[in-house]
């Protein structure tokens, strides 16, 4: 209803404003560009006589669906399988705004099927589920597996979300990849990587502190170790995630066994001095003298969207480095830069799935893409620099091809 008061039907733009000034509601460009959608299907063969359509449909397409009955390997020649993605949500974690059901997740959905196609040209379509249950969201994924050659994992809540992961990639051989926790993870790394060189420094020579134990922060955490971190704490509603804590999800205990090598325990604030670097994923507030407490020449990437963990007035007034989640600030820490290559490189070489090398590698691809140009500000490229897709790609296919999951 909302859609149509704002932006009532009409078939121009200047129609639609002046029905929108005469409602006394004024015209709203974002209801205009979502109207009917933002994507459509689009044929890739003509069908312009009688011939065209007995080739593409019957009788000619039957020898196509018989070749590949008998070697369905075909499939991936023959269809648009090895192609397409499913981006699939329950629609309980949206961006910002939570749990807002399957419906509503949808515009989002969409957003991220042209983002695939615009800077990774892959195909990708929206799948929102009316279900919250674990077992029956994996079930159903499962049984569309069959038209889809890889799974984006989009906006389910924690820590449902890890588990519905897990059971899909032990029931299927086509990458599945949770982006809200891969992709931020490796947009973090790319940027940690070039910060750290920035200021002659390695992963191995940093302590960082991650406020949100939530996928992205359970994922950020786990990935920074993989890479070479020297230690990370990671802070909940109720302070550091740490073995002594008896409230702890079988997530969150986990997560105790491999972080916070120091032994620290207490609040954010408390982890935050003298440490190397902060990570938002929160959306909560840290206060400035925290801040003020870090270490020389730390870094402060405070994702949270719209408003970050660490103003970044404040961060630049202590840190050496700052980046936000925000597309109106330098160093956007932006998951765009990494699941459309991701998953071009994967679906490149078939890949069975997206293995820790093959996205560490797209992470140095990532950091590489900036090379001579490392400055302060620009320690992350820009999501529309043409160099980003190609470079995480063809890391991501050779990877796979490393690691033993190409099957081409």
């Amino acid at each position: 209803m909302a859609a149509e008061i704002v932006n009532p039907h009409s078939e121009s733009g200047s129609d639609a404003e002046s029905a929108a000034g005469e409602s006394g509601e004024p015209f709203d460009p974002a209801f205009a560009l979502h109207r009917g959608g933002k994507m459509a299907v689009q044929a890739t063969v003509p069908i312009r006589d009688k011939d065209d359509l007995s080739l593409a449909y019957t009788p000619g397409v039957a020898r196509v669906c018989t070749a590949i009955a008998e070697q369905p390997e075909l499939v991936h020649d023959y269809t648009w399988k090895s192609q397409v993605v499913a981006v699939v949500t329950d629609g309980t974690a949206v961006l910002g705004l939570g749990d807002i059901g399957p419906e509503a997740s949808l515009p989002v959905m969409e957003g991220k099927a042209i983002l695939f196609k615009q800077f990774g040209g892959v195909d990708a379509v929206p799948i929102a589920l009316a279900t919250t249950d674990t077992d029956e969201i994996v079930d159903t994924v499962v049984r569309l597996a069959p038209s889809f050659g890889g799974v984006n994992l989009e906006d389910i809540s924690a820590p449902r979300c890890f588990e519905i992961e897990r059971k899909l990639q032990e029931r299927l051989d086509i990458p599945v990849f949770h982006d809200d926790q891969h992709g931020t993870a490796v947009v973090t790394l790319a940027a940690l990587r070039n910060a750290a060189k920035l200021t002659g420094r390695g992963l191995g020579d940093l302590r960082a502190v991650i406020s949100g134990a939530g996928a992205a922060g359970v994922a950020i955490a786990k990935f920074l170790l993989e890479a070479g971190l020297g230690d990370v704490a990671v802070a909940d509603r109720k302070g550091i995630v740490s073995r002594d804590r008896d409230d702890l999800t079988p997530v969150k205990r986990e997560l105790a066994e491999i972080t916070n090598r120091a032994g620290l325990s207490g609040s954010l604030e408390t982890a935050l001095a003298g440490a190397d670097v902060f990570i938002g994923v929160s959306g909560g507030t840290v206060p400035e003298p925290a801040v003020a407490s870090m270490a020389p020449g730390a870094f402060v990437f405070a994702m949270a969207n719209p408003n970050p963990e660490v103003h970044p007035d404040i961060a630049h007034k202590y840190a050496a480095v700052v980046a936000t989640g925000r597309s109106d600030y330098p160093n956007q820490i932006n998951n765009v830069l990494a699941f459309p290559g991701i998953f071009a490189g994967a679906l490149q070489v078939r890949a069975s799935r997206i293995t820790e090398g093959m996205k560490i590698a797209a992470a140095n691809a990532l950091a590489d893409v900036v090379g001579d140009e490392l400055a302060a500000d620009y320690v992350i490229p820009s999501p529309f620099d043409e160099r980003v897709a190609p470079a995480v790609t063809a890391a991501v296919a050779a990877a796979a091809r490393a690691e033993g999951v190409a099957r081409r």
